[in-house]
């Protein structure tokens, strides 16, 4: 019951401050808004990769093709799957009937992209280190090459017309799901295998765990939410184009793992923040911007090799550590 009162809360919070944006802020602070949820859909981005690299200690970089799966596919669907819905559910409400059908659409997008992460994932086991880091390079670039040559979604034009039903409240309550299943997923005394797998695969098998079992569900479980984040993305923009979807977009979702720390999820929500917000902040010197962009994040991974926040998650109990520390006599 406590939980249930809890996603209430969650929900009607979200829906206020949502109808509060819409109401008063929205046409005002348009652009800062849009930095405001993508800060959204990396934060999904960014603690679904940290499932695989940083949990499970596997090296993967084609995110962005899972993430392209789950946009095109949900896409797909609300664009040509609409007029079927508004003929044969004409007896609900088209406000009920729209977004019945959206989240159809993540839910698809994301069970489609979990799928290709099982492909990819089962096969993969073979492989450690920069070899998988090279195949799951290869798998994103086949998935971009592919959808760039199908018509049906545009193929090189883009993939026009999307409708937007994603917006704060739906980005906000999907970061908020992901990452509260996350977080209890490896918190489980079942889940705790994800970590033994990082830490020493041998001495995992040694003691009966299935690394096979954990390395593929960690790809799967990965692979969804990262299609659902895609999904949101369409919905969102209302175009896709395969530029988006290119090793550059992986590699940036590694680098939010990697700087907020591997195994933090916290870490990794505040460096998918830092790391999005950041590039907007330096457009005042657009000239150097990406100088400056990337001389911060060599400084930041000198100043802290182990990332912001190291494999440390936020707690009061870590804040009030902290404090103590610090009033501490040396």
């Amino acid at each position: 019951m406590a939980r249930i009162g809890k996603l209430i809360v969650l929900l009607v919070g979200l829906w206020g401050l949502n109808w509060l944006i819409q109401a008063f802020a929205a046409d005002v602070y348009a652009y800062e808004l849009q930095i405001l949820n993508l800060v959204g859909i990396n934060i999904i981005m960014a603690t679904s990769l940290n499932l695989i690299n940083g949990i499970t200690g596997q090296f993967s970089i084609g995110h962005a093709g899972f993430m392209a799966i789950g946009a095109y596919v949900s896409a797909a669907m609300t664009t040509f799957g609409d007029p079927w819905i508004a003929t044969h559910g004409a007896f609900l409400p088209a406000s009920v009937r729209e977004t019945g059908w959206f989240l159809c659409a993540l839910a698809t997008g994301g069970g489609v992209a979990a799928a290709v992460g099982w492909c990819v994932g089962l096969p993969s086991l073979r492989l450690r280190g920069d070899y998988l880091a090279i195949a799951t390079l290869g798998f994103g670039e086949i998935i971009r090459v592919v959808i760039l040559n199908l018509d049906v979604v545009g193929g090189a034009r883009g993939f026009p017309g999307i409708a937007e039903r994603a917006n704060f409240f739906w980005i906000y309550l999907f970061v908020c799901l992901t990452v509260w299943i996350l977080w209890h997923l490896v918190r489980t005394p079942k889940g705790q295998g994800f970590y033994a797998v990082r830490e020493d695969e041998i001495a995992a098998m040694a003691i009966g765990i299935s690394t096979t079992r954990y390395k593929v569900t960690a790809f799967v479980i990965g692979a969804f939410f990262a299609g659902l984040g895609g999904g949101l993305f369409a919905h969102y923009l209302t175009y896709l184009h395969t530029n988006s979807f290119t090793f550059i977009r992986s590699f940036e979702f590694v680098a939010m793992v990697v700087l907020g720390g591997l195994g933090s999820f916290t870490g990794s929500i505040l460096a998918a923040i830092l790391l999005t917000a950041l590039p907007e902040l330096l457009r005042t010197v657009s000239e150097y911007r990406m100088i400056l962009y990337s001389l911060l994040l060599i400084i930041f991974m000198l100043v802290r090799r182990e990332g912001l926040l190291g494999r440390r998650e936020f707690s009061w109990q870590w804040i009030r550590a902290l404090v103590h520390h610090q009033r501490s006599p040396r």
